[in-house]
């Protein structure tokens, strides 16, 4: 069985949609955040010595030893050789260098001006001038995101795959805060795809409250 080590309002809700569309058993151990730092809680750290989510544990791993396996990324690309491939790259050559691209994309280029947004929205006076720095380089990654998508229905090109998965948290934050509506077309409809699959909304149903659904 896989635990999931679910943090709320996190990336780790990726990962629980990523097994519902894999029909792979799961449990979930939730955790809040500290309300005050909105910073996950130190119980995290007995898991992994980072105390971050997402994190899994298979207990059916290495012959019944288990295996803890930490990172979305990582975490995504272990849960599909699980399932035999399952959303994994497509078979021809430039889709699968799409699938990669955007597997490693969501977290290496996307989210991290994303984040530097919410962390200044939390500083006084200064922290709002700052933001409007940021945004034009948010700008870039959601024309880019648009283009993409305007010429594809998904991101590896013409089938889902856990690349879609991967992308979905930044662009749901992006759209709660970062500047993504209705000028991008292509990418609004892309979210509305990928929250009307029933593998989605049955991880919402597990994961319990999703501030980006």
């Amino acid at each position: 069985m896989i635990t999931v080590h679910h943090l709320e309002n996190s990336r780790s809700q990726r990962v629980l949609w990523l097994l519902e569309e894999l029909a792979l058993p799961y449990a979930i151990k939730r955790y809040e955040r500290n309300k005050a730092t909105m910073l996950a809680p130190p119980e995290l750290r007995a898991v992994h010595p980072l105390g971050k989510s997402p994190v899994i544990e298979d207990d059916e791993a290495d012959g019944g030893q288990g295996r803890t396996v930490a990172e979305t990324g990582a975490i995504i690309e272990y849960l599909v050789e699980k399932a035999d491939g399952k959303l994994g790259p497509p078979a021809h050559r430039d889709a699968v260098l799409r699938y990669r691209h955007f597997l490693h994309y969501a977290e290496g280029s996307l989210m991290p001006p994303l984040l530097v947004k919410l962390v200044l929205g939390r500083v006084p006076l200064l922290g709002k001038t700052a933001q409007k720095k940021i945004q034009p380089m948010i700008d870039v990654h959601l024309d880019y995101v648009e283009a993409h998508l305007a010429a594809h229905d998904w991101f590896a090109g013409d089938v889902f795959t856990a690349a879609d998965v991967m992308m979905s948290f930044p662009l749901e934050a992006a759209r709660s805060r970062a500047g993504l509506d209705s000028s991008r077309p292509a990418t609004i409809a892309w979210l509305t795809r990928i929250h009307a699959r029933p593998a989605y909304q049955a991880a919402l149903q597990a994961g319990g409250p999703y501030a980006y659904a």
